[in-house]
């Protein structure tokens, strides 16, 4: 891994048996494959870089609010426009609901191709394929 790369990001979830499924359904679609598993939480791996769910008995809410101060949503490259709609039609039968359905695919701007989905506790996750 390089300086400077990004190395993990790490997900609290109040419902850890509940987010594994639409989280590791998006992950593995986009090539990610699990790292580690243990009671409390797991993770996928891309590369050098994963992404950690995990369920801690410290949480403050059981929600997450995208609004507030702090991660607003993770955003993933795809291979362009028919895999961000396979994936956007696919994600809404793994507990994933499309946001900002009167401009998708075009919600970023008339430049963007993106499919913006939301889990049930309220994470944001881009799908974009591009431009950057």
């Amino acid at each position: 891994m390089s300086a400077g790369a990004l190395h993990h990001v790490e997900l609290w979830v109040p419902d850890l048996a509940g987010a594994v499924g639409p989280w590791g359904w998006l992950l593995e679609s986009l090539g990610w494959t699990q790292f580690q598993d243990w009671p409390g939480g797991r993770s996928w791996r891309h590369q050098d870089t994963y992404v950690v769910l995990e369920q801690s008995p410290a949480l403050s809410t059981s929600v997450h609010d995208r609004l507030a101060a702090g991660l607003n949503h993770l955003a993933f490259q795809v291979s362009g426009p028919p895999e961000v709609d396979r994936l956007t039609k696919e994600a809404q039968e793994h507990g994933w609901s499309l946001m900002f359905a009167d401009r998708h695919p075009h919600a970023g701007g008339p430049e963007t191709y993106a499919a913006y989905l939301e889990d049930n506790w309220g994470y944001e996750v881009e799908l974009s394929a591009g431009p950057p």
